[in-house]
């Protein structure tokens, strides 16, 4: 009984290494061009924006919107999670960044899902700005919407640093981690 369960956890942890070398491996060919980013960032906007009014209110008062389109989380008790996205300022781009994270805990699938962060003060566009890698839950607050805040919220009660909007999530992701997300400025491709 030992030895099954010794085996079981041997060829696990196999498959975890290797798939982690795999895509340690296949990182650099991943990686988006700037004209990519930039457009799945503008139909990413333009989907959040017709399914939520508040997020087109808050993004006429921002000073930035941070934008990653497209993350991809997968796990399987150890877990990660990365994408490319943008900082728009006035509509334009100001910067690309990525975002990674990794997980330990009781979980198991994959998703992909993108999310947009709207920076409402200077502080907190500034801290992204000179931090060399932001962790989401040190700095600036960050308070993540759901559609009922959503409907409640006004340009005038929006007072915290960062109003974070999830969308478009595909897949399926089940467990309970310990997770930490990093937020660092990237230079993408020609």
């Amino acid at each position: 009984m030992k030895q099954e369960i010794f085996h079981r956890m041997k060829v696990v942890m196999m498959f975890l290494l290797l798939v982690t070398g795999l895509s340690l491996v296949a990182t650099p060919a991943l990686a988006a061009s700037a004209a990519e980013i930039d457009k799945e960032v503008a139909l990413a906007l333009e989907k959040l924006y017709a399914a939520s009014p508040a997020a087109v209110e808050l993004a006429k008062v921002s000073r930035g919107v941070l934008v990653f389109p497209d993350v991809v989380k997968a796990g399987l008790i150890i877990g990660g999670q990365y994408g490319e996205g943008a900082l728009l300022i006035d509509g334009k781009t100001a910067g690309y960044y990525n975002t990674v994270a990794a997980s330990y805990g009781l979980q198991a699938g994959a998703q992909s899902f993108g999310y947009a962060m709207f920076l409402m003060n200077s502080d907190a566009l500034g801290y992204l700005n000179k931090s060399e890698g932001w962790e989401v839950g040190i700095g600036p607050t960050v308070v993540v919407m759901d559609e009922g805040m959503a409907k409640n919220l006004t340009t005038s009660t929006a007072k915290e640093d960062i109003y974070a909007f999830i969308f478009g999530q595909k897949g399926l992701m089940a467990g309970i981690g310990i997770q930490g997300s990093k937020i660092t400025r990237i230079t993408p491709g020609k």
